[in-house]
């Protein structure tokens, strides 16, 4: 997926859907480290990958936060 679609559908969700994602997001890089230090697959693309979908969705929650507070 490309980036534009996929920051497009995170801002879409729900905070909370959000906060779900990212906890999926931080298994799945446990996963995708697990798997790195086994030496199983290229995986550090992928957990570039994960690591900065995963800070999107930070931000997003943040902003989602800050927005709310000050309504």
């Amino acid at each position: 997926m490309k980036r534009k679609e996929q920051l497009d559908q995170l801002r879409e969700m729900e905070i909370d859907e959000l906060r779900e994602q990212a906890d999926s997001l931080k298994e799945s890089l446990f996963r995708l480290k697990f798997r790195k230090t086994l030496g199983v697959g290229e995986t550090v693309n992928d957990i570039r990958r994960e690591k900065r979908t995963l800070a999107r969705v930070y931000t997003l929650i943040t902003e989602r936060e800050t927005a709310a507070k000050q309504a």
